[in-house]
């Protein structure tokens, strides 16, 4: 059954981000009519549109055609969601936006503008750009490499996370106007998607200066990066936790690091003042072996780990053939097309590729208006976050796991972090990811610890963990077991590599599939592999667990149903490729990295300036001459141009200040912008005002900054910092809400089944990336 089969959707974006959006409520068994202008979307020139835009129906509207935007606002006026850029995108058809969700009250209009809320950019022409946007919110600098400068990304990594966050956030108002009849208007900015998949970036005590990035493209932890063994080859290790590091240092030799002086015990490694130390010494270390031979031994040691692959290979691995990752379709323009498929399974309602991309106009007479619904009755309801009144419980560790939990909260629902009486080992590192949970401590591996765990169950909606297949059966609390005690239960299971084929079962985390799926590779280009700083690979399965669950809540709202879904940080690893390793015949090649990367033409690249960097990018390189350049006031050698243009921007754009460069060029028609820090980007006026940054008081003084609100709702917000519990800090209260008594409780707190704590220390771990 389609969870969506009765929603229609009207697209009106062009790009990625937007796209991405429809793609998912395409492939959940949305009507998506993806509305173009005569000219068609310029993104149909890209590999990727072959994918964002599969399953949907295509017809031309122009908007200058009074016939043709009539038709716009009645096709509209019976949709129940609009998918726009932002407003204006409705504006240029001559529709007004508040006239129109007064005309349809139950219509979610979903923007997802490229910078803040208001649709406009710091960059000339507001256009989507992944390159212009990482650099000016930090992250391009924030990136480790070779010589500390920013780092162009070779995939639009900010743009696939705001499509999937954007995907939930449309779905969560979608489970909200069920019960109160009333649409919104919900916005996922681009800053939005930055804070999402870069959390741990942004998460840091105020006044702290940036760290230096200038450590090498592996980043700043030893054991978990990747490595060159003694062949030449390369594996991703992924030795992350004091167990792992510990196994990982005493596997190669180098147990003794472990109590020397500088190092102080395990927690050593991640000192600032041994990075370099520690990784000559590890890197040396793995040269000692084959990269086989390392495989085996950390493979019988537990540490997840893997061979580093040929991303134009990776639709081609087994595993991804067992868990539904690849897909063909028979695209009308493109010919026999292999693409990514869906990266998260529900099991009683599963998403299904319905087609390809569809040929301009190509349903230009079958796209027809529905009748508008019912109007809803009463006021609209209030309340904070779309998701208030469904109950949450977590049992995920380390990221992805835990950061489900708190998107989900995020947006309103009351989540529960159901954790090991001792709590969860990664909580310090983990910090961020923690917030807006209250933690019940309880024993699963007792009978008594299950019982109650059950009988929280029959109160709650959602169970998200990340158990290896199999070990939720050993505990008693796999699926099949909690629906006996509640059978609308939903339970969302991450796993490394998917919970079929010939890797089912295998540990697996961020940074090993960072390598094995080819995206370092792709980033490194010909020089040395390239390690992700943000764990791009967590953040992003952290979504699309919360995109299962409210999925898989609108299913059971409109037939009663639970369901079992899962997804995989390996899905994950190929949808955030999807442009790049979608194949057919005469496609053209993928971009490719470098060391130290600076972009993909003289004219689209980063550029030293005399405070810092800038980044700039003509939408028509072959339009930018030396005359327009003396025009905006940056004097360039003409002869030196027109040998070298990376050369002639250098010299001219050297001297120059980056604010006023970047404003001249802006002024002529080039869109640029400085590349910030992350402590100026913390300290923009313009982003504190959107709640980009909350802050809390830290042990010992000082303030927390993480990420603020991650999206906007017209009439459910929920706003302010969420805290990070202790562990154990809500035990009594949690069980209370189950329905045990006070002596029940007591009796498992006695037993040693029930951890009762205080709050958590409100303190940072060293950074690990």
């Amino acid at each position: 059954m389609k969870v969506l089969r009765d929603i229609q959707v009207v697209d009106l974006t062009t790009g990625i981000a937007g796209p991405i959006v429809g793609m998912f409520l395409a492939d959940f068994g949305a009507e998506v009519v993806k509305v173009e202008r005569p000219g068609g979307d310029p993104g149909r020139s890209l590999p990727g549109f072959a994918v964002w835009n599969r399953g949907k129906k295509s017809t031309v509207l122009d908007p200058a055609v009074t016939e043709e935007r009539s038709f716009l606002e009645t096709l509209l006026r019976g949709a129940d969601i609009a998918l726009v850029r932002d407003v204006g995108g409705l504006r240029a058809y001559g529709i007004d936006p508040d006239e129109l969700r007064r005309a349809n009250p139950r219509l979610v209009l979903v923007e997802v503008p490229p910078y803040t809320s208001d649709g406009r950019t710091p960059w000339y022409g507001g256009h989507e750009s992944h390159g212009l946007l990482a650099a000016s919110c930090g992250m391009a600098r924030r990136q480790s490499s070779h010589d500390g400068g920013p780092v162009e990304m070779v995939l639009p990594q900010y743009l696939y996370v705001q499509g999937v966050w954007a995907s939930v956030c449309t779905v969560a108002a979608l489970l909200e106007r069920d019960k109160s009849g009333y649409g919104q208007r919900v916005t996922v900015t681009g800053l939005n998607a930055v804070m999402e998949a870069a959390v741990s970036a942004y998460t840091l005590m105020a006044g702290t200066p940036d760290p230096n990035t200038a450590i090498g493209a592996g980043g700043r932890h030893p054991t978990y990066t990747r490595h060159q063994a003694g062949d030449g080859k390369w594996l991703g290790v992924g030795g992350l936790g004091a167990k792992f590091e510990t196994s990982v240092l005493k596997a190669i030799g180098l147990g003794s690091m472990i109590d020397e002086a500088r190092m102080g015990g395990i927690s050593g490694l991640l000192d600032p003042n041994n990075i370099d130390w520690a990784t000559q010494r590890v890197k040396e270390a793995f040269r000692a072996r084959g990269r086989d031979e390392w495989l085996a031994i950390l493979s019988e040691l537990g540490v997840p780990c893997g061979a580093m692959d040929d991303p134009d290979q990776w639709l081609d691995h087994p595993q991804l053939h067992a868990i539904g990752m690849r897909v063909e379709v028979d695209d009308p323009e493109r010919g026999p097309v292999t693409m990514p498929g869906i990266p998260l399974q529900l099991t009683r309602s599963p998403g299904r590729v319905a087609g390809p991309a569809p040929a301009l106009g190509a349903h230009n007479v079958e796209v027809q208006a529905r009748e508008p619904g019912p109007a809803p009755e009463g006021a609209p309801r209030l309340s904070a976050g779309p998701l208030a009144g469904y109950r949450i419980l977590d049992q995920g560790t380390f990221v992805a796991g835990p950061y489900c939990g708190f998107l989900l909260a995020e947006l309103g629902a009351d989540v529960i972090k159901v954790e090991p009486k001792d709590g969860d080992p990664f909580r310090a590192n983990g910090f961020t990811f923690n917030r807006g949970m209250r933690s019940l401590a309880l024993d699963l591996t007792r009978p008594e610890g299950q019982k109650a765990f059950h009988r929280l169950v029959e109160v709650s909606d959602v169970l998200v963990n990340s158990l290896r297949p199999g070990v939720a059966e050993k505990l008693n609390i796999d699926h099949g077991s909690l629906s006996a005690a509640n059978p609308g239960i939903i339970t969302v299971s991450l796993s490394g590599y998917g919970e079929v084929g010939p890797m089912a079962g295998t540990p697996g985390v961020d940074m090993v599939i960072q390598a094995m799926s080819g995206m370092m590779i792709r980033q490194g280009g010909d020089d040395e592999p390239v390690s992700n700083t943000v764990a791009i690979i967590d953040t992003t399965t952290a979504a699309l667990g919360a995109l299962s669950a409210v999925l898989a809540l609108f299913h059971r709202e409109h037939t009663g149903e639970g369901q079992h879904t899962w997804f995989s940080l390996v899905g994950t690893a190929t949808y955030l490729q999807s442009g790049e390793v979608v194949r057919y015949r005469g496609r053209p090649d993928p971009l490719t990295g470098g060391r130290d990367f600076r972009g993909r033409h003289p004219l689209d690249r980063f550029y030293q300036v005399a405070d810092g960097w800038i980044r700039l990018q003509a939408p028509d390189p072959d339009a930018v001459s030396v005359e327009r350049l003396s025009s905006a006031g940056i004097s360039v050698d003409a002869a030196l141009f027109s040998g070298d243009q990376a050369a002639a921007l250098e010299a001219a754009l050297l001297p120059q200040d980056g604010e006023a460069a970047a404003r001249l060029l802006n002024a002529a028609g080039i869109p640029a912008v400085r590349a910030r820090k992350i402590t100026e980007v913390l300290a923009d006026e313009q982003l504190l005002g959107a709640e980009f940054t909350h802050a809390r008081p830290a042990e010992g003084g000082g303030f927390i900054l993480t990420p603020g609100r991650y999206a906007a709702f017209s009439r459910t917000q929920r706003c302010g910092p969420l805290p990070v519990p202790g562990t154990g800090q809500h035990s009594d209260a949690v069980l209370r809400g189950a329905g045990l008594e006070e002596e029940e409780i007591q009796e498992l707190v006695e037993a040693g089944i029930v951890t009762r704590g205080g709050p958590m220390e409100q303190k940072l771990a060293p950074i690990y990336r």
